[in-house]
């Protein structure tokens, strides 16, 4: 028998049981006027009386304000919203792109670098003003087709693929994110959706710095760079690893740098080569954190006024030319074979050509492709000193 259980005379709502016998459902079933006219029944997916009344007039009145033409996207989002949370036990929330996105970098504060970090930002906020109106619509509103363009502005911008393709792969991390949370149903910037740019650079490999180039650019150097480039091919160190040294990294008693890396986190052990060390004995040496090169350090990388412009003067200074790489377009810069992190390359190089063997180049330079031949091998520091000790000296240097 069909169960009449209640009725609302505000709105012409009711609710209804299954009339089968078993029934098919043990829901009870909505009964509303569409927004058409015609009567309309609808399962609740739910054995809660209170809540099904509470539904059946949720829906009767929505489809009143359809047929009278006042129907609007909060209304709806409030209904669903009321709906997901009476049954979940928590809000559902409409995300915008720019709610979305804006936290996501703001939850990568405390798991990342800080460079990381404002990278991250950099690039959201890029992305929310270029798709304009629609970052403050709903997040599953944004395209595959938005991302293309942005990408391809970069492009046209001068921006070089790998920074490009830079920028799409931090912004995959969030909508990936988003789908596998359940915000979006189709994540638009996977890899299927939105493909990386070809890199048209000519032979892309690094070159690197003979002991004379070393030589001229320490020449062409003032203050802390000459002991800077002095460190970075004696040590293999990158840039910032390099800028941001400390004198509490120098153990003068066992004569070795120790430093976790800003890339990798690892630490990195190599003994203090003869000519660095005695660069190093004539500065005035700072206690704890103090920084090594005090003029360099807390700088930025890029920038016209950024860390590696100043070595590409140098490099300007000193007549040192490398091969041109990627061609300046737009906003972008020319990109040349030879830069500070040549000297990281210089140094991997010296110590092949001086015999040195693959898994100690790795140890000294701390790639982590042998990370877990490292478990279980540690290089005494005698040996990785008669390995850098390999490396040969720098004619004339000051």
């Amino acid at each position: 028998m069909d169960v009449l259980t209640y009725r609302s005379d505000r709105n012409m709502a009711s609710i209804t049981k299954d009339t089968h016998q078993p029934p098919k459902s043990p829901y009870w079933i909505a009964c509303f006027t569409g927004a058409d006219g015609r009567r309309l029944k609808k399962s609740t997916k739910t054995t809660d009386q209170k809540l099904a009344r509470k539904l059946a007039d949720e829906w009767e009145q929505l489809a009143k304000a359809g047929r009278a033409g006042r129907l609007t996207e909060s209304q709806c989002r409030r209904v669903i919203s009321d709906m997901y949370e009476r049954s979940r036990g928590e809000p559902l929330h409409f995300r915008t792109a720019r709610t979305y996105l804006t936290e996501w970098a703001e939850s990568k504060k405390n798991e990342i670098e800080l460079r990381a970090y404002f990278k991250y930002h950099q690039i959201i906020h890029e992305f929310l003003a270029h798709i304009g109106v629609k970052a403050d619509q709903l997040l599953r509103e944004v395209t595959p087709t938005d991302i293309r363009l942005w990408r391809d502005k970069l492009k046209r911008d001068g921006h070089s693929a790998p920074t490009v393709n830079g920028a799409i792969k931090i912004l995959r991390m969030p909508f990936r994110a988003a789908h596998e949370l359940g915000y979006i149903d189709i994540n638009p910037c996977a890899r299927s959706a939105v493909k990386l740019l070809k890199d048209e650079a000519r032979n892309v490999s690094k070159d690197v710095f003979t002991p004379e180039q070393i030589a001229a650019l320490i020449d062409n150097a003032e203050g802390d760079w000459k002991g800077a480039i002095l460190c970075a091919f004696y040590t293999g160190l990158r840039l910032r690893d390099v800028t941001e040294l400390q004198w509490n990294a120098i153990n003068w008693k066992e004569q070795k740098i120790t430093v976790t890396t800003r890339k990798t986190r690892k630490d990195v052990i190599v003994p203090i080569h003869p000519q660095f060390g005695a660069w190093l004995k004539e500065q005035t040496r700072g206690i704890g954190k103090a920084p090594v090169f005090p003029t360099l350090a807390g700088k930025t990388g890029g920038g016209k006024s950024g860390l590696s412009m100043q070595f590409r003067r140098i490099m300007e200074r000193a007549k040192i030319k490398g091969r041109l790489l990627r061609d300046a377009t737009g906003a972008g810069r020319a990109q040349s074979s030879l830069s500070f992190h040549s000297l990281r390359h210089s140094f991997n190089a010296a110590l092949a050509n001086a015999g040195v063997g693959v898994e100690m180049r790795q140890e000294l330079i701390g790639h982590s492709s042998l990370e877990m031949n490292r478990l279980y091998t540690h290089p005494d520091i005698e040996v990785k000193r008669q390995a850098v000790g390999l490396l040969p000296m720098i004619p004339r240097a000051r």
